[in-house]
């Protein structure tokens, strides 16, 4: 029940995340504040792959966005009924998120490859990813990190940086996994409701269908007032309009039980 309650609270929840990861991801591209390392591509390669500006950024936010307006009615009806509306709105939802799945589980897969594999950095044997055949041993061994001469920091400023891009991107993940599963809850609980409603009208079709033939026949004869109580005297919880046959008038109310035509 919190879990389909907070639904909206969750899209709302992937925002900052996403404007942070796109934040994050531009630092990358200026080890240590400086600026000239972008310009000669003297990067990690997977910095180039924008994974934190596009995927974990601009395409959750836009998510984001969009599950914000379903969930505040902002499209307009795609059938009449309001339960279908809200049906085919989650299913909506539920893709909207399983994309959001998708971008930030891959963004972090990313994240995580580039932190194992370490920085691009110049060393006495030239530009190259020292740390690469270490896999990932290089983080917890702080004694080779001034190995990097260039840029200053180097492994300090891609290990803090990449972890809170991956914490980001981890928590987006876990968000958009929260949200297929509110959607579903609330999808399969309203296609239940639209289900058992569309028997309900069913059932009463039939109904008034079986008894079109005797109320016309009995209105036929024409011999003052007759009383339907074979017809209308049934336990309905509907609104439902009672017709006597004696010509006068037909009369419309709530009723609960037994009821009949009062001449």
């Amino acid at each position: 029940m919190a879990l389909e309650a907070c639904g909206s609270c969750l899209s709302c929840l992937l925002i900052p995340l996403a404007l942070w990861s796109i934040v994050v991801n531009v630092l990358l591209y200026f080890p240590n504040g400086n600026a000239s390392y972008a310009t000669s591509f003297q990067l990690p390669n997977y910095v180039w792959y924008f994974e934190g500006i596009c995927f974990s950024g601009v395409m959750i936010l836009l998510l984001a966005v969009i599950l914000i307006a379903l969930e505040c009615s902002v499209f307009s009806q795609c059938c009449q009924s309001e339960s279908c509306n809200k049906t085919y709105r989650s299913f909506i939802s539920i893709v909207l998120a399983l994309l959001g799945v998708s971008f930030s589980g891959y963004s972090c897969i990313i994240f995580t490859l580039g932190l194992i594999q370490g920085p691009f950095c110049n060393s006495s044997n030239g530009w190259d990813y020292i740390f690469k055949n270490t896999v990932g041993g290089y983080l917890t061994d702080y004694s080779v990190w001034s190995q990097c001469t260039e840029p200053v920091n180097a492994v300090e400023w891609n290990i803090i940086l990449l972890s809170i891009l991956i914490a980001l991107s981890g928590l987006q993940l876990i968000i958009c996994f929260l949200k297929v599963a509110a959607e579903l809850k609330r999808t399969l609980c309203g296609t239940y409701s639209v289900f058992v409603q569309v028997t309900k009208d069913l059932r009463l079709s039939s109904f008034f269908s079986t008894y079109k033939v005797s109320l016309a026949s009995a209105i036929s004869l024409s011999r003052g007032p007759t009383l339907l109580v074979n017809a209308f005297s049934v336990p309905l919880h509907i609104y439902e309009q009672i017709i006597c046959t004696d010509g006068k008038s037909a009369v419309s109310l709530w009723y609960t039980g037994m009821t009949d035509c009062s001449l």
